[in-house]
């Protein structure tokens, strides 16, 4: 079995020659239509986005390694960037939030003991400026804090040192291959919606030979926390909308749909792309477009369940195809 002495500058010669070695701390290591075409375009895409690959190389993922030894993190990044990965080094805590600013990662792996800003506290603050980045922990000293601190960040995984290279590649690999099957999800549940919402648009779709009347603007009521428009009513403090209906049901939100039904009911009649209601939302900031209309989308179907009294065809919060949803009140 090969060693690396990670206290030394290590020339990387191949892959092959790198099989068995490990990272230690200072010490010696080891298109949409409906009826049956729609279906069967749901199914092709459904099998296409189930080919996920079984290795990362090719892959152009970018990878931030985080450790105050510049040994470790030579030979991590040679390593890793012989197997595929675009990959980056921060020597401590504030050069990983700093390249974290400038630039978007797909993993991170972070050392936990650092002089200045630790591990610890890297791991909190990229997880608010980066949500949906993957932390893989790789650590020699694992302590409660530490792996308390991780479980609460939703770290990818915690790993400890000694650790082989291959293993640590095995652990970024499956990381990766489990956000694109995820990101793929999601795909399919979005094309699926706005499918969906399509055919429920043809049965609602007006007789072109009566043109709609137009309606008065609705009126809006705002008391602190409180909004009331046509037939809702929200407390956003206690995060309960009211409908008045026969009998009137108040239902309990979270605090996204709060944050979507809010804007909706402010701005009653006004179409809100996906992109609008996440800035309304909190916790979407850094993410890519597929999963913000994915969090936007299953929002938007749980507050229908919540507050249409047909949710499969509903009558408050309406879809315009290709643009996004309004409150449709008269």
């Amino acid at each position: 079995m090969a060693w690396v002495a990670c206290n030394q500058t290590v020339t990387i010669p191949s892959p092959t020659a790198l099989e068995g070695w490990c990272i230690v701390s200072s010490t010696w290591s080891d298109g949409v239509t409906s009826g049956f075409d729609w279906i069967g375009s749901v199914r092709r895409q459904a099998s296409r986005m189930a080919e996920v690959p079984n290795s990362p190389e090719g892959n152009s993922a970018r990878l931030l390694i985080v450790d105050d030894e510049r040994s470790v993190r030579v030979s991590m990044h040679e390593f890793l960037n012989l197997r595929g990965y675009d990959v980056d080094e921060a020597g401590s805590g504030q050069e990983a939030l700093a390249a974290l600013e400038r630039g978007v990662y797909d993993l991170m792996v972070l050392d936990i003991i650092m002089p200045g800003m630790n591990g610890m506290e890297v791991m909190r603050r990229a997880r608010q400026m980066r949500p949906d980045l993957l932390i893989v922990v790789l650590t020699a000293h694992a302590n409660v804090d530490s792996a308390i601190t991780a479980v609460k960040s939703n770290v990818t995984d915690y790993l400890i040192k000694p650790c082989k290279l291959d293993d640590l590649e095995l652990t970024i690999s499956r990381a990766l291959q489990e956000r694109r099957r995820e990101l793929r999800r999601r795909q399919l549940f979005n094309m699926v919606t706005e499918a969906m919402d399509t055919l429920r648009q043809t049965e609602e779709m007006p007789d072109p030979s009566f043109p709609p009347r137009a309606a008065p603007a609705p009126v809006l009521a705002c008391s602190g926390h409180f909004l009331r428009v046509g037939p809702l009513a929200l407390d956003r403090q206690k995060r309960l909308a009211t409908v008045a209906s026969d009998p009137a049901r108040t239902v309990e939100l979270t605090e996204s749909e709060v944050a979507i039904l809010a804007a909706f009911m402010e701005h009653p009649n006004q179409v809100f792309s996906c992109d609008q209601l996440a800035d309304a939302t909190t916790g979407c900031g850094g993410l890519d477009k597929w999963t913000v209309e994915g969090i936007v989308r299953s929002s938007v179907f749980r507050l229908r369940q919540k507050i249409e009294l047909k949710p499969e065809k509903p009558s408050l919060i309406r879809t315009v195809r290709g643009r996004g949803y309004f409150l449709a009140l008269a």
